[in-house]
């Protein structure tokens, strides 16, 4: 018997619903719509918004910047990896002692012979300075910080020591001042509940492939891997073989953007919860190209039929579009990049790229302007700019 269909017409509502992208924004308790999302990464880049507060400030239009270093500070979230940097709910710090094994296993495979024979009691003259000193920028101790100390500290393997001791989790975030994490000793930032605790992989496993599914609605086994990155392959098929047995998920076939079906697993009720999900609004989002709804590139080109790549690291010339160009949603699709900036209290629209085949009419700039209008509490803009020649003919991303 062939596996099930699910359209993409509600592949893409459902994908957007479980992604807090369908239904209109609403002010929301931080925990929870972090708890929801499974994470939100962090990234540096700052032209607009940064990342994380772009992609949390689009499902909740209360939220402000200051709002998850509150949570960090008050120990409702913690900072590390998944595929990237990224603030994670609280709850979840006891699976990432697995990550934490792993990453020391790597490091100490290749760590000490790239940084030389002083590397090991550098690590124990960072745990000290940090035991005595408390919360520790990488900068306090290049010699340039309000804390400077000679010799091991200026030969700059600071960055390298915090770096492995924060990886290996002998060292935790308590927070960013700027830009710049701050470390601590794990047992002054992670609560004792959670720090007693020790899963066992086989829990974790299962704990982050469920996870992932459901935040996802579909998904291949190498993609329920993949969303946390804290699974191998390996253990994420074996867990879809047994979640199969048990009858905890189905095999069903997913309809891409150009009618392409592609196995994958969901619940058993996902198709008919797909169907009964009300369209969206036609309002304009402008989303941050680490949205989790976009991270996974290829996932979103089969859904959505839109392809897009980051051209930060492209020289000018050759680029496409521009340096940091945002997605917009309307409704289940996405029509359109633009190129929006803010400077000295002016949010500046400077191009915007319909997608091929779509026309930019008088409904959809109205639209646009609301939403950079909206966009501009948050980044505390006092005025919106037009620049002349802002409407781009389309182009196909290469």
């Amino acid at each position: 018997m062939s596996a099930p269909i699910l359209p993409n017409r509600d592949a893409r509502r459902l994908f957007l619903a479980r992604h807090g992208l369908l239904a209109p924004p609403r002010t929301q308790g931080l925990d929870g719509l972090l708890d929801a999302l499974g994470f939100v990464q962090v990234d540096s880049v700052l032209t607009l918004a940064r990342a994380h507060d772009l992609i949390l400030w689009s499902r909740s239009p209360g939220y402000r910047p200051a709002d998850l270093q509150r949570l960090v500070r008050g120990r409702g979230a913690f900072e590390h990896w998944t595929h990237d940097a990224s603030v994670l709910p609280m709850g979840a710090w006891p699976h990432w002692r697995h990550r934490f094994a792993r990453d020391r296993a790597r490091m100490d495979g290749r760590w000490d012979s790239w940084q030389g024979p002083d590397f090991r009691e550098g690590l124990e003259r960072t745990l000290a300075h940090i035991a005595d000193n408390g919360g520790t920028k990488s900068s306090d101790l290049l010699g340039d910080g309000p804390r400077k100390e000679p010799g091991w500290w200026n030969w700059h393997p600071s960055k390298v020591a915090l770096e492995y001791l924060w990886r290996s989790g002998e060292l935790s975030v308590s927070h960013r001042e700027g830009f710049q994490k701050v470390y601590d000793l794990t047992e002054r930032v992670i609560p004792d509940a959670l720090r007693a605790r020790a899963p066992a992989l086989e829990e974790t496993v299962a704990w982050a492939a469920n996870a992932a599914l459901d935040r996802l609605g579909f998904a291949t086994p190498g993609e329920v891997a993949a969303f946390f990155d804290l699974l191998t392959p390996q253990e994420a098929q074996g867990w879809a073989h047994y979640a199969l047995a048990r009858g905890e998920v189905e095999e069903i076939r997913v309809e891409g953007a150009d009618g392409k079906l592609r196995r994958s697993l969901a619940r058993p009720g996902t198709l008919e919860e797909a169907a009964a999900l009300p369209e969206p609004g036609d309002r304009l989002r402008l989303l941050s190209p680490f949205d989790p709804a976009l991270r996974d590139r290829a996932r979103a080109e089969r859904l959505f039929g839109f392809r897009y790549r980051i051209e930060i690291f492209v020289p000018a010339p050759q680029r496409t579009f521009g340096y940091y160009v945002f997605p917009l949603l309307e409704g289940t699709r996405l029509v359109a990049r633009t190129e929006v900036v803010t400077q000295n209290g002016t949010l500046t629209l400077r191009a915007l790229w319909p997608e091929p085949g779509l026309r930019w009419g008088r409904g959809r700039t109205d639209r646009l302007m609301a939403e950079l209008g909206r966009l501009a509490r948050l980044v505390d803009a006092d005025r919106v700019e037009v620049q002349d020649g802002w409407l781009r003919e389309p182009k196909v991303q290469p």
